[in-house]
């Protein structure tokens, strides 16, 4: 590993790594919804947009609404009170099928925003847009539909109902939107299938394992196929190798569903596992959103950096990140260069890619959604795993 790197010094650097998003900055946006990455392309739809979100709980809410009308900035009226908030000025997108990563450590306001998300806190100040439409304007009834039919949770203590079987579980928020029955008993044989816990269906939860628990919670959150999946610690619990078990679990089911799914977590290595992209948040704020080769290449502070210091890129980082994050340059090859090209799938850790690469030979990258591939030259990928490295101030 380290000869490779040291080849990589050897070769011109390319332009740095695209920084990473700051989620306190303002996506661009090109209209219709849909937002423009790192490099100005377009990306899958906007779902969810929060703007400038705020939160403070007790009886001190009213008082800094108040001073925040006066024209005083949120941060300053909410000191002002002798108050913390769990959230401030949160502003972040999340696009259409991807899986949204949000981690901090405990207190961060990581649950609080989830649930500002769905309608179940009032937030103190700024605004929730979900496929345009305001939450915070929503009706009651509306928001009852909105969790009902569009938008599911899954809880960190499962929130099952102990007396009732593993389908009457599952069926349940399918009942509570009054599905017929015969819908409703399709729907669970299927969702129960998705998760392998058909031949569970009648056992009461309380038999089950922790680990088949949250099968159940998943699958309850299924049923009534949601466009939106929020996922709020839902592994943490869990004993190690169930965690990987259930996060492969997720990852395979979201290569069927393509759900946007919002998944919250305190490890960075879930985060990097699971999302598509990652925000970290402190002390109600957002620090920084990005990949997670943007977070280990560029983190834009010592919180961030603390996050990945332990985190080895050569098996973090994939092929699908190269093809993603490198500029475009006109060495790039042309599809007749493919012919003899090193083919390396999206999810190809860069431990398993440098023992293959070859001086002069054209590397194939598939990116992450597997549309396109990238065609560069094998120096080029050298070189930017090398200045990916230097960037980031460390050494393999």
């Amino acid at each position: 590993m380290t000869q490779a790197l040291q080849l990589a010094s050897t070769i011109p650097p390319p332009r740095p790594l695209p920084s990473a998003v700051r989620a306190v900055d303002p996506e661009p946006v090109l209209g219709h919804g849909r937002v423009a990455d790192a490099n100005g392309t377009t990306e899958s739809p906007e779902v969810i947009r929060v703007e400038q979100l705020c939160k403070v709980f007790g009886p001190q809410e009213e008082r800094v609404r108040r001073r925040v009308k006066a024209g005083q900035g949120f941060p300053d009226a909410a000191a002002a009170e002798g108050v913390v908030p769990p959230l401030s000025e949160v502003s972040l997108s999340i696009r259409q099928g991807e899986i949204y990563a949000i981690m901090g450590l405990s207190g961060s306001g990581k649950s609080t925003l989830v649930r500002c998300i769905n309608g179940l806190v009032q937030p103190t100040q700024g605004r929730v847009m979900v496929e345009g439409t305001s939450i915070g304007d929503a009706t009651p009834s509306a928001l009852r539909a909105l969790r009902q039919r569009r938008m599911s949770m899954v809880f960190q203590t499962f929130a099952l109902l102990p007396h009732l079987t593993v389908a009457a579980n599952v069926e349940f928020g399918l009942m509570l939107r009054q599905d017929e029955v015969s819908t409703r008993r399709r729907r669970v044989e299927d969702v129960l299938a998705m998760v392998d816990l058909s031949a569970w269906k009648d056992r009461r939860v309380d038999e089950l394992s922790g680990g088949m628990k949250q099968r159940v919670g998943l699958a309850r959150a299924l049923a009534p196929d949601p466009d939106i999946l929020i996922m709020d610690e839902p592994f943490s619990a869990l004993d190690p190798l169930i965690r990987r078990s259930l996060q492969d679990e997720l990852l395979r089911l979201q290569k069927e569903l393509k759900k946007t799914i919002l998944f919250v977590t305190h490890d960075f290595d879930e985060a990097t596992r699971i999302g598509s992209r990652i925000l970290i948040m402190k002390a109600g704020r957002a620090v920084q959103v990005g990949t997670a080769a943007q977070l280990f290449g560029t983190p834009c502070d010592e919180y961030v950096r603390a996050f990945t210091a332990h985190a080895d890129g050569m098996q973090l980082l994939t092929a699908g990140d190269l093809a993603r994050d490198m500029p475009t340059t006109p060495e790039d090859g042309l599809p007749a260069d493919a012919t003899n090209a090193l083919v390396f799938p999206a999810d190809t850790p860069l431990a398993r890619m440098l023992p293959g690469l070859q001086l002069g030979r054209m590397v194939s990258l598939e990116d992450p959604q597997g549309r396109n591939a990238r065609l560069v030259r094998s120096e080029r990928v050298l070189a930017f795993i090398g200045q990916l490295y230097s960037d980031a101030g460390r050494t393999a």
